[in-house]
């Protein structure tokens, strides 16, 4: 995976400041899409900032949530506006593939500290969950600005944040499992939005 060493020798490299030298010496094996090859992790950042939907998911961190980091890894496959992490400030990175470098992780202590991040930044909060009362969330019209709650694993999302949210939306199942993966979620919830809010992916 990814390139080698710029094909020319350094006094004619490319005069762009968004590339890394030492990435055109050495090659660039990142988990990057090819528009990014040789960019700095910095100008990365700046550009993915630049560009991010408007869109925010939340997941609250009761157990150090080994589906946290591939839900990070989605959120960036969407460019999302950040992922907010409620509760444990620990979790497992491995899922995420160093995403997480390139957009925004915000820690919260508590349910109600994102509730009022929520409320100053003017995002609905939408939990997805398949508890009692749910709405489908496929047909479902969900705001630009929305705040995507999701519960960990086993825990589902607790009763602070289910009160503090619009509405709860489930995703449609037609099997025998009670649930899906809450990462599996996340990234079906994230597309939801995109489809509405996200336009035409780039090349």
């Amino acid at each position: 995976m990814g390139v080698g060493p710029w094909p020319a020798p350094p006094d004619s490299w490319p005069d762009d400041p968004r590339l890394d030298p030492e990435l055109l010496a050495a090659g660039d094996r990142r988990n990057v899409v090819d528009r990014y090859r040789y960019w700095s992790l910095e100008a990365i950042r700046a550009d993915l900032a630049a560009r991010s939907h408007q869109l925010h998911v939340a997941i609250e961190n009761v157990s150090q949530d080994l589906n946290i980091g591939s839900i990070v890894r989605s959120a960036n496959a969407f460019n999302v506006g950040g992922v907010h992490i409620v509760g444990r400030r620990r979790w497992n990175r491995r899922g995420a593939m160093v995403t997480d470098r390139y957009l925004q992780v915000v820690h919260h202590e508590e349910p109600e500290d994102l509730l009022d991040w929520a409320g100053r930044a003017d995002y609905e909060v939408v939990a997805i969950d398949n508890g009692p009362g749910a709405e489908l969330l496929e047909g479902a019209v969900l705001p630009e600005r929305s705040l995507l709650v999701l519960g960990s694993e086993g825990a589902g999302i607790s009763e602070r944040l289910l009160a503090g949210s619009s509405r709860t939306l489930r995703i449609g199942q037609y099997g025998s499992t009670r649930s899906i993966n809450v990462a599996a979620a996340a990234a079906v919830a994230m597309h939801s939005w995109i489809l509405q809010h996200g336009g035409a992916a780039p090349d």
